[in-house]
């Protein structure tokens, strides 16, 4: 049987960003297919290794031509012999370029590919073409680059040539308008490590493992994964990969328990004298650790949380450099450790202090070195060369609490300046190393930081999750040292648990602890773990141990993040989801300041729960995004908790994650009008946006969508409104015999003509019932047809939700408990207007005026008033969480009981403003223009959230609490904006009353 693969995994670009994954993907493919799938290899670029004996492997560094892969893929599927092989394999990684405008499509990127020019790329429908001719009985194609779905635009497209005789399996990383994405928590792009471990031969065996369980394999692997992957079979099974022989299992001696736990439960392994011992596993990272140490003064440990990162920086590479084996002379090396924390300057200096002697001479000590650092780079240099140590490796462990931790930008900017311009002027003598979390490497990149973004890129080392022997040996290893046995089966039952799951670590090692607590003897039982309920049960009590600690936002959040990285199964088990982290916001309610938050204690190292890392797309911006996933899939299946939430709300979650897709879709599309949501599924995504928006809200991006989505929709009502004006005048009929629906059925259907003009000229001889009629049209109209509105006087509790109104004079006009949620009302005059509880949510009201305008009890939640005229107006009661009221004229405004809290009052004008009782945050008022003291310090100030009451409240215990809710309620209805408001107030205090 003559089986042939052509791997290609391109690194190098003329016109497009280099690449770092695809040669190492090309590699693993072929030795997969080589030694387990009897495939005859041909790498392109390929480079001979001389320290492997000349060993042919994928080039990192050559460069691949259009014509050298056009040539060798006609020497593939079009061979001049007449003996071709049976079976052929082309696997691609690299660039993809997608060309909206041309017949082709879809084009795979070589070296010389230039983007301007896509047709210098491979065409995916040459490639089509070139699989329709060949005789190939059994043909493969494998594309790891975005926009490769191109490839399979139909059935016809997607088998060229139709013939029964053939057999063909296609396989693309991403839909044609998807990006492609390499993993920084593995040493493979997405696609590729599904692959590798589909065509893994021990995960079936017995039997040949096929195209069609690979396709199942991907497809299941890859759901929930940030590109949806498009595959395709046809024809009958091929075979891929041969199966695998387990090497016959060693009996376990039998020893002597020591009664030393080698296993650290949360914590990590330190570099003391004990914990070295137990640590292993990481025997070939801690040897490329120790290389780049010898050969270089920087390094940037970076990996998702939870895969040990601090345990390999301080029982790998710290204690094999104490140790002075692997690299002469580095036991009499100085090793500084630190931690940035809230003062990474301050800790750094503490890092020069020397252990030991009095406090006083700690003290001492510390200001020397503090003062030292206060001139820079020079000062850290001076510190350097004053140690006698031939070398000095300073390392900073979690370095991303220099963004997470120190608010201070100033005293940032001055730790990176501080560190790269010591490194750079101390040549070998420093040698720095940071470990971080994957997912702020792109913060380090978002500006030079002295040098820092540079050499993060150049000297970044990743620390990828273990292999199932490298797991092996971290749970068997320790338990000899420690002269304990583990029963085989339970080694078996941990690796069938945890393997593939990001983030595990800390959940393996906190089981291990738990077994050996309870060990029968010397030895962990699978009984044991049995009854703990394996990592599962271990998981949900943990997890529900860390939920109970948040308090009432954050649990409402945490609900919100896990439902959102669970996969609803359709028929099978629910699987987990990776999701962006800017795609876990959704204001107001999930604010991106508390998904964060939440997200950082989840992820932390004492909780584990979510992994957070990074992927970088492969188009041609090199796109760098940050992702959060489960630490462990048992999350998903196990928790009790999540589970419940799951199943109370799994249809209204399908219904949210169906908008969400559409949404993404758009996005994907550049935005596309066609991509928008239309009819029945607009009505039914507003009306679940309106219903569910305090338990499943939708993504800023799902409601952006969606804003789009109801403008169009109002664009289209344009044509009635224009066609309106078509009619000869309305003279000898009077509008009452006239219904409304009955007019616009008549109009339906007619081509537009639009002469540009406005609904009050149309409705100005439609007699009576000329409010009637514009408060019908205005919902279907947009504001070049409503631009004179003067004194309308308009039905109560009109629907204006998402009306384009730009422009529109509304001066006098009468819109009491008006829903004009999401309306565009900028630079509308809505001078002397009445809103009386008008519903204003998310309105866009920049530079609109608002002069003297009646806005009593109105909504305004979110709304844009940026530099508004609110000049006198009434805003009585009003709520304007977190409104931009940038630069608004607020001047003699009434905001009694108001609601700003959260507000944006940048330089806004609040002179004379009536602040009687409004609430705001202690930090909202510091830059508001002309604010005299006695608004703030006056017998009735405004309150500030979370601030005592009024110094007027004091305590005694006699006084009835009905009588007092209601004095509260009456005197600060924006703060307790009920009864039971204020009497849950005073019920916890009790002693409240008024003078």
């Amino acid at each position: 049987m003559s089986r042939d693969a052509l791997i290609v995994g391109i690194n190098s670009y003329q016109y497009l960003n280099p690449l770092t994954a695809p040669a190492k993907d090309g590699e693993a493919i072929a030795q997969r297919l080589g030694q387990t799938g009897e495939f005859k290899i041909w790498r392109i670029p390929e480079h001979l290794d001389r320290t492997q004996g000349n060993r042919p492997t994928v080039s990192s560094k050559q460069p691949v031509s259009q014509q050298q892969l056009k040539q060798a893929l006609k020497r593939l599927f079009l061979p001049e012999s007449n003996q071709a092989p049976e079976t052929a394999l082309f696997y691609f990684s690299g660039h993809g370029i997608r060309d909206d405008e041309g017949f082709d499509q879809g084009y795979l990127a070589t070296s010389d590919t230039d983007p301007k020019h896509p047709s210098t790329g491979i065409s995916l429908r040459w490639l089509q073409w070139l699989l329709s001719e060949s005789q190939v009985k059994q043909q493969i194609i494998w594309l790891d680059c975005c926009h490769s779905g191109s490839l399979i635009v139909n059935v016809g497209a997607a088998n060229p040539g139709n013939s029964d005789s053939r057999d063909r399996c296609f396989i693309a990383s991403s839909r044609d308008f998807e990006t492609s994405w390499e993993d920084l928590n593995s040493e493979y792009s997405v696609l590729t490590k599904a692959l590798l471990d589909g065509l893994e031969p021990s995960r079936l065996p017995g039997r040949w493992i096929n195209n069609l369980d690979l396709v199942a394999y991907v497809n299941q692997a890859l759901q929930g994964e940030l590109q949806t992957p498009v595959c395709t079979n046809f024809g009958e099974a091929i075979k891929l990969t041969r199966p695998w022989q387990a090497e016959a299992k060693e009996k376990l001696k039998k020893p002597v328990d020591n009664g030393i736990c080698p296993y650290k439960g949360l914590e990590f392994f330190d570099c003391n004298g004990e914990d070295p011992k137990y640590f292993f596993g990481r025997e070939k990272l801690i040897g490329q650790l120790l290389d780049q140490v010898r050969t270089g003064n920087f390094m940037a440990l970076v990996g998702a949380s939870g895969n040990g990162k601090s345990s390999v920086l301080r029982a790998g590479l710290i204690h094999r450099l104490s140790q002075g084996r692997r690299i002469a002379g580095s036991d009499r090396w100085q090793i500084l450790i630190t931690r940035p924390d809230v003062h990474p300057m301050q800790n750094l200096a503490a890092a020069f202090v020397p252990e030991g002697g009095s406090q006083l001479d700690r003290a001492e000590a510390l200001g020397r070195a503090a003062g030292l650092l206060k001139e820079g780079a020079a000062g850290l240099q001076r510190l350097v060369q004053a140690s006698r140590a031939e070398r000095i490796i300073l390392v900073i462990d979690q370095f991303e609490e220099v963004f997470t931790r120190c608010n201070n930008a100033e005293e940032r900017e001055q730790f990176f300046n501080c560190l790269m311009g010591a490194l750079q002027e101390t040549g070998e003598k420093l040698c720095l190393i940071i470990a971080m979390r994957a997912d702020f490497v792109g913060k380090c990149l978002e500006q030079d930081y002295g040098g820092l973004a540079q050499r993060v890129q150049d000297h970044m080392v990743s620390v990828l999750p273990l292999n199932s022997e490298e797991l092996k040996e971290a749970i068997c290893k320790p338990a000899e040292q420690a002269n304990l046995m583990v029963e085989a089966a339970l080694v078996t039952e941990i690796l069938d648990d945890i393997q593939g799951a990001p983030g595990s670590l800390p959940l393996l090692q906190y089981t291990l602890k738990e077994l050996w607590q309870r060990r029968q003897g010397s030895t962990l039982m699978l009984a044991t773990y049995q009854e703990l309920g394996g990592i599962n049960g271990t998981l949900d009590q943990r997890a529900t141990e860390i939920y109970d600690s948040c308090d009432g936002d954050q649990q409402r959040t945490v609900r919100h993040i896990f439902q959102q990285l669970t996969q609803l199964g359709e028929g099978t088990e629910d699987t987990r989801r990776r999701v962006f982290l800017d795609n876990l916001v959704s204001e107001p309610l999930h604010p991106a300041a508390r998904v964060r938050a939440v997200i950082e204690t989840l992820s932390s190292q004492e909780n584990r729960l979510l992994v957070t890392s990074e992927v970088i797309g492969k188009g041609e911006n090199k796109e760098r995004r940050a992702i959060v996933d489960v630490a462990h899939e048992a999350l998903i299946r196990h928790w009790r908790l999540l589970r419940r939430w799951i199943e109370d709300n799994r249809d209204l979650l399908r219904q949210q994650r169906r908008i969400e897709a559409s949404a993404v879709s758009w996005q994907g599309q550049n935005r596309a009008k066609g991509y928008l949501l239309q009819g029945f599924l607009l009505k039914e995504a507003l009306r679940f946006q309106k219903q569910q928006s305090e338990i499943l809200p939708l993504s800023d991006v799902a409601c952006s969508f969606l804003r789009k989505s109801v403008r169009q929709r109002n664009l289209g009502w344009l044509k009635i409104a224009s066609l309106l004006l078509l009619l000869p005048p309305i003279v000898d009929y009077s509008l009452h015999q006239w219904k409304i629906d009955q007019l616009y059925s008549k109009l339906n259907g007619a081509e537009r003509n639009d002469p540009r003009g406005s609904v009050n000229s149309l409705t100005k001889d439609c007699g009576k019932r000329r409010g009637a009629l514009t408060s019908y049209l205005i919902e279907r109209a947009t504001g070049e047809y409503c631009r004179s509105l003067a004194n309308e006087r308009f039905t109560p509790e009109a629907n204006l939700d998402s009306v384009n109104l730009y422009r529109a004079n509304l001066s006098f006009a009468t819109l009491d408990r008006a829903n004009l949620s999401f309306a565009t009302l900028d630079r509308a005059n809505l001078s002397f207007a009445t809103l009386d509880s008008a519903n204003l949510y998310s309105a866009t009201l920049d530079r609109a005026n608002l002069y003297s305008a009646n806005l009593d009890r109105a909504t305004l939640d979110s709304a844009n008033l940026y530099r508004a005229t609110l000049d006198s107006a009434t805003l009585d009661s009003a709520n304007l969480y977190s409104a931009n009221l940038y630069s608004a004229n607020l001047y003699s405004a009434n905001l009694y009981s108001a609601n700003l809290y959260r507000a944006n009052l940048d330089s806004a004008n609040l002179y004379r403003a009536n602040l009687y009782s409004a609430i705001f945050l202690a930090t909202d008022l510091r830059t508001t223009q002309k604010l005299t003291t006695n608004q703030l310090e006056g017998k009735n100030p405004p309150l500030l959230c979370n601030s005592p009451l009024p110094a007027d409240i004091k305590i005694d215990q006699d006084r009835d609490c009905d009588q007092l809710a209601d004095i509260l309620h009456q005197r600060y209805p924006a703060r307790f904006n009920s009864l039971e408001a204020a009497e849950e107030y005073i019920n916890e205090k009790r002693q409240i009353t008024w003078e």
